[in-house]
């Protein structure tokens, strides 16, 4: 595989910005479109007089937006590129996002969650497809720029958690004030796509790989990949809950403000952390076995609040939560770069994607469901930890091709 010059010879400390700012994709299509929901959701449901199974329903429909959206994605990066679908993805996720704080009554905001989530696997799988050429220019430190990548994810979570609390609290008094939270997130998503028109001009003009049109001839078989596609999107399954729910449950559990917001920026922290921890094991293992285990791992931190409401173990929670789950995901685009010519890493990238995308629409409702009978948001809690943990024994069954 050539690599083309200009970007070739550039010095890894650009190459490393150049990935801190293409990882603004992740921030927006995850840590806030996706993920700042679960702030929202607890003040939402009183407000609006949710069911559990309702407010789980939010980010079902936003995960079957996703599942729609990958499934556009590589028709779309081969008709356009990967640059254009990013930037367009992240605009339209902007607005959608903003939009959310207009309505009250159910169905627009179903609708909403539903159009933010096909932007935002737009955003999310050509990012990462950039991510993944990016890290062919530096083989030696692919694992750790891809994750990089994922890991924008956190800085996301953490702007939501310092922005939506403090915008909640300053609109109490305001009827629906939730709104406010909704248009201060379209405004961060905004930002964050300005801060992507730096890489995504310089991997356009500077590095004109292969067209990403060139991965559909090669194509993406996947049986072979049965057991890692099965394992993730189990795992699709069991983190979303915990994502949608935890917050709900430290506030049943009595936590206050400040506590919400410093375990959620916690999380946060922990996902920047993690590209650096798990970098050397996504370079190294070219099977599911990353893929076990960081699903074991993260089955375990997903239990522990359903366990006890013990301060310390919640943080512990939080933080192994979030040093594990966006590097899980970041094993699947490495699984792919391991085992597929990079002509196939879009149609390898989009296939995760979409058995990630029916994982999540099934977690939330399912979650919800038991959730609203005995047992509450930690029952609700010990099924994604069972469906974590059966994901995990599927990829520890992937080999390497």
């Amino acid at each position: 595989m050539t690599t083309p010059a200009p970007l070739s010879l550039t010095p890894m400390r650009h190459v490393l910005w150049l990935a801190l700012a293409l990882s603004m994709g992740a921030a927006l299509s995850l840590g806030i479109t996706r993920f700042a929901y679960g702030l929202l959701l607890p003040t939402m449901r009183a407000d609006l007089a949710w069911s559990y199974t309702l407010a789980g329903a939010m980010n079902t429909v936003n995960a079957l937006g996703y599942l729609l959206g990958a499934l556009m994605t590589p028709r779309l990066l081969q008709r356009f590129g990967a640059v254009p679908v990013l930037l367009v993805g992240a605009v339209l996720a902007s607005v959608f996002m903003g939009l959310s704080g207009f309505f009250t009554a159910t169905a627009p905001l179903l609708a909403q969650r539903l159009l933010a989530g096909v932007a935002s696997a737009w955003v999310f799988i050509a990012g990462g497809l950039l991510a993944a050429r990016l890290g062919a220019l530096q083989p030696a430190r692919g694992g750790f720029l891809i994750g990089l990548y994922y890991g924008g994810t956190g800085f996301g979570i953490v702007l939501s958690a310092l922005l939506v609390p403090a915008v909640l609290a300053a609109a109490e008094q305001v009827p629906h004030g939730w709104a406010w939270a909704w248009w201060a997130l379209a405004l961060a998503c905004f930002a964050v796509t300005a801060v992507l028109l730096w890489p995504a001009r310089v991997l356009l003009h500077l590095a004109p790989m292969a067209p990403a049109g060139a991965a559909h001839p090669v194509g993406f078989k996947w049986r072979p990949f049965a057991f890692a596609l099965a394992g993730y999107a189990m795992f699709g399954v069991g983190y979303i809950g915990y994502m949608t729910f935890v917050i709900a449950l430290l506030r049943e559990q009595g936590a206050s403000g400040p506590a919400v917001t410093a375990f959620y920026a916690l999380l946060g922290v922990a996902v920047l952390a993690s590209s650096r921890i798990w970098a050397g094991l996504l370079d190294r293992y070219k099977g599911g076995q990353v893929l076990a285990l960081l699903s074991a791992l993260l089955g375990l931190a997903t239990v522990l609040p359903a366990l006890t409401s013990a301060w310390p173990v919640i943080l512990a929670s939080g933080f192994l939560f979030g040093a594990v789950f966006l590097s899980l995901v970041a094993s699947t685009t490495a699984l792919v770069r391991h085992n597929l010519p990079q002509a196939a890493w879009a149609s390898g990238i989009s296939a995760f994607t979409i058995v990630f995308a029916v994982g999540q629409i099934v977690g939330p409702t399912i979650v919800g469901w038991i959730a609203d009978g005995p047992g509450g948001l930690a029952r609700g809690l010990v099924f994604s930890a069972f469906a974590l943990w059966t994901g995990a024994a599927l990829a520890w069954r992937q080999r390497a091709l």
